[in-house]
């Protein structure tokens, strides 16, 4: 069993007030559950208006599968939604047994 991990930065440019930021990261939490079958939590900088941080993890039975699950997380991101991603961490492990 291999767990991938991935952390998104990310900047809402066009936002002006945490209500409109909110129904953005909702958007994208509701959308990358259901797509791509995935957990996601918003994880930081929920007091501020123009950034973001998502948390996504996923369970596989391969390491390239739960790594190729996460590139396309990101890749879907980049281009659907208003958001500018600045950072991206991806990670996968082993639990131990």
């Amino acid at each position: 069993m291999f767990v991938g991990v991935a952390r998104f930065d990310f900047l809402v440019p066009g936002s002006t007030s945490l209500k409109e930021k909110r129904r953005v990261v909702q958007s994208m939490i509701g959308t990358l559950s259901s797509k791509f079958n995935l957990a996601v939590a918003e994880v930081e900088h929920q007091d501020l208006r123009q950034r973001g941080t998502l948390g996504v993890s996923c369970v596989s039975n391969s390491s390239f599968h739960a790594q190729k699950m996460l590139h396309e997380v990101e890749r879907y991101l980049r281009g659907r939604y208003e958001v500018e991603i600045v950072d991206v961490q991806v990670e996968v492990m082993v639990p131990d047994a």
